[in-house]
């Protein structure tokens, strides 16, 4: 059997190798119901050749015939957050069992890099798009350009139904509160609190979470240990902001026993400020996370945190824009969804109960 030189086995180097026509080649491959009308050993026959050539399908003939390209577009605005992991691995499995191809793409937090990716993603008839917003994400108008296409699309981490894109994130005031309720339940009253940056829509309901939860609880926050992480670029600065607030933690001679973070990194950078200026963990101070990514897990201390059920959050996101492409639903002729995924505490080494003597300035 000649062997062929370049390209892809086709049809037709099926249809030569075993000796038949090329539509009833197509007609056995493509399992069509006229199938049934040729021969079972016929059948059998083209069925083996075209496992010894190594034949697979046109999908891209197969979506001109129905319209239909079968791909979802994926666009994380930056796949090295560990944030996005999870969320990817959700999507991915979402998608494989009803056979759509994520189209998946990293803008590395370059928006000209996001806009690029959107305008591709729209260029190849992407069904669908599912957005995975980092930390650093910033709404972009071309959203608005694939709703005009009646693209389905929605996004992951960020509540933009006030811009008619369906949203799927946790419940951020919930997960604050519980942060707040475990440390207080530690028996925790002099707690530093590290909130996110002033222009990240998941600041505010987090820290509204935290202060309600600290009048529950009777406890009185000091304006003077409450701090604010800058507009980072990264993830990693996160990390770099916590080792340096718990450094302004001590400096400033307030005694805390506790801190409570604004993500995970943040929580890893403050164990780290905190050790480095002779501060034990959690012996002599409590530290707390929220997302619980892979770093919290495998730390040393391992960090308590609130978990963000991200694996889910993905396959929600995936069966949505499923869903939406099977039924062409306009973006324009219903309402815009949100869903706000249940938080759920995580204990770890990194919080235990308040002890009477502290060590250094934490107390």
């Amino acid at each position: 059997m000649p062997q062929k030189k370049s390209g892809h086995v086709t049809l037709t180097d099926v249809a030569r190798a075993s000796g038949f026509s090329v539509s009833t080649v197509s007609i056995v491959l493509s399992e069509a119901p006229l199938s049934q009308n040729v021969a079972a050993a016929t059948r059998e026959h083209v069925r083996a050749m075209a496992r010894q050539l190594g034949y697979h399908p046109d999908a891209h003939a197969r979506s001109l015939r129905r319209r239909s390209t079968q791909t979802i577009g994926v666009l994380a605005f930056d796949l090295s957050d560990p944030f996005c992991i999870p969320i990817m691995r959700g999507i991915q499995s979402g998608l494989h069992s009803a056979d759509y191809l994520p189209l998946v793409m990293d803008a590395q937090t370059q928006r000209k890099l996001f806009d690029g990716y959107l305008n591709l993603l729209l260029e190849r008839r992407a069904e669908g798009l599912i957005v995975i917003a980092s930390w650093v994400f910033e709404e972009t108008n071309l959203l608005a350009d694939v709703r005009k296409n009646n693209v389905p699309i929605i996004i992951v981490g960020r509540d933009l139904t006030s811009r008619g894109i369906s949203s799927i994130l946790v419940d951020n005031e919930a997960g604050g509160a519980l942060a707040m309720q475990h440390l207080s339940d530690l028996g925790h009253r002099k707690i530093a609190v590290i909130r996110g940056p002033q222009g990240m829509s998941d600041s505010e309901p987090r820290w509204q979470g935290i202060q309600r939860a600290a009048d529950q609880s009777g406890t009185t926050l000091d304006p003077r240990l409450v701090f604010e992480l800058p507009a980072l670029a990264d993830p990693e600065s996160g990390f770099e902001g916590g080792c340096r607030l718990a450094r302004e933690m001590l400096a400033s001679g307030r005694s805390f026993s506790a801190v409570l973070a604004f993500d995970d990194l943040t929580a890893l950078g403050v164990v780290r400020g905190l050790t480095e200026a002779g501060v034990r963990v959690p012996e002599d101070c409590s530290v707390m996370g929220f997302d619980d990514v892979l770093p919290a897990r495998v730390a040393t201390p391992s960090i308590s945190t609130i978990r963000q059920p991200l694996n889910e959050m993905g396959l929600k996101a995936a069966e949505h824009i499923l869903h939406a492409v099977k039924v062409k639903t306009s973006p324009t002729s219903e309402p815009s969804l949100l869903v706000k995924a249940s938080p759920e505490l995580i204990v770890r080494s990194s919080t235990a109960l308040r002890q009477s003597k502290k060590k250094g300035k934490a107390s």
